[in-house]
């Protein structure tokens, strides 16, 4: 069964883009082009369901805020 994850995804000072799954926590992975990140994240996910499938809680996406302090 498949299942959806929402992905936030940043850009490094280095320039590189950085991807993590709020939902699993941990689950991060980063990569030079936005094509190569999407298939590290998509295994990174693969990896961290196989480790904690009973531990997930779906997570409803509300938004992205940024805040300056």
């Amino acid at each position: 069964m498949a299942r959806q994850f929402d992905v936030v995804v940043e850009k490094d000072s280095e320039g590189f883009f950085v991807a993590s799954v709020p939902a699993l926590s941990g689950c991060h992975t980063q990569a030079r082009s936005l094509d190569e990140l999407m298939d590290r994240i998509k295994e990174a996910i693969e990896l961290c369901l196989e480790v904690n499938e009973e531990d997930i809680e779906q997570l409803d996406f509300v938004g992205v805020q940024r805040v300056t302090v």
